[in-house]
């Protein structure tokens, strides 16, 4: 190859704007809010004139989950994702000072939805992003213009046999409390929460329980988890109304699962075609948090399913 082409070559990215891409990426910010007299932490990226997603986290995580999907997404929505109290870097009140139920985690979501000035927007579910997120659905049905679940459960058939456990907890809590918080809090069980039934462990990067577990192990974290496990059964108390609701409002919605979740089987993704038979069901070779080693996936069918709406 000549001098003159190689250069050539090497100037073509400049000669026709690509060399700045990089430059005009919109860029992360991390915010704080107060929202109900709580310091309420969150992210945001993108053009706010844009479509706008809300991202909702799962347990033990925070809105750091979605950090990787909303840079790919970013330069065609405007993507926010808080962190609910006590979890990541919001305030997290003793369980005294700030009742920890799915009832007022979900209200105070909807208070934040004002201050930032969310008016309409895309949901983006995750574990507990699931029930956070039909309450707010049905509280705000005018604000939510369609729904992303991921591994976000609202049927009884995907509920793994680690339900039993809880179960046993929510009958008798004095009795299990103890037991289960200790297990709750272990690098063993967080671990496992992420990898499932995967056979490809080496995937996985090790920092993403070991953060976790860090988080959960801070003081009072303990009791600000169980007591939301705790009230985790009016969630399957609620599953009837929710998937009603879904019958009702027919919101276009893609269900993306990662197939060796044990807490969450893939029965549940399933059961979705029940009451939503146009809804995109998209089963991945991952976990729970299927992001940690699907994101790209993830991205392209979040993406393809939000440019459709």
């Amino acid at each position: 190859m000549s001098l003159f082409k190689y250069l050539t070559l090497l100037a073509l990215p400049f000669m026709f704007g690509f060399g700045d891409a990089q430059a005009e990426m919109p860029k992360m910010m991390y915010r704080q809010v107060l929202v109900d007299g709580v310091n309420i932490a969150y992210r945001e990226i993108g053009d706010v004139n844009a479509p706008a997603v809300l991202l909702l986290h799962g347990v033990p995580s925070s809105s750091r989950m979605y950090d990787g999907l909303m840079r790919q997404l970013a330069d065609r929505f405007h993507l926010i994702a808080p962190d609910y109290p006590g979890f990541g870097n919001s305030d997290a009140p003793t369980p005294d000072k700030f009742v920890y139920t799915f009832d007022h985690l979900a209200t105070l979501i909807e208070h934040f939805t004002d201050t930032v000035g969310l008016k309409k927007y895309s949901l983006f579910m995750q574990d507990y992003g699931a029930p956070v997120g039909m309450r707010l659905a049905m509280a705000r049905p005018h604000a939510v213009t369609s729904m992303v679940f991921q591994n976000g459960n609202i049927y009884a058939e995907g509920l793994g046999k680690m339900w039993d456990s809880r179960k046993a907890y929510w009958a008798d809590r004095n009795a299990y409390e103890a037991k289960f918080q200790a297990a709750h809090l272990s690098v063993d069980v967080t671990r496992q929460r992420h990898i499932g039934s995967d056979p490809d462990v080496l995937a996985y990067n090790p920092d993403l329980w070991q953060d976790e577990v860090a988080f959960l192990n801070r003081p009072g974290e303990g009791a600000i988890q169980m007591a939301l496990i705790f009230d985790y059964r009016t969630n399957l108390e609620a599953y009837p109304s929710w998937q009603q609701w879904l019958r009702e409002h027919h919101l276009p919605t893609l269900v993306i699962w990662g197939k060796h979740d044990l807490a969450f089987t893939v029965a549940g993704a399933e059961a979705f075609s029940r009451d939503l038979p146009d809804a995109k069901i998209a089963i991945l070779d991952g976990g729970h948090f299927v992001m940690d080693t699907r994101l790209d996936e993830v991205a392209d069918l979040t993406r393809q399913f939000l440019i459709k709406q």
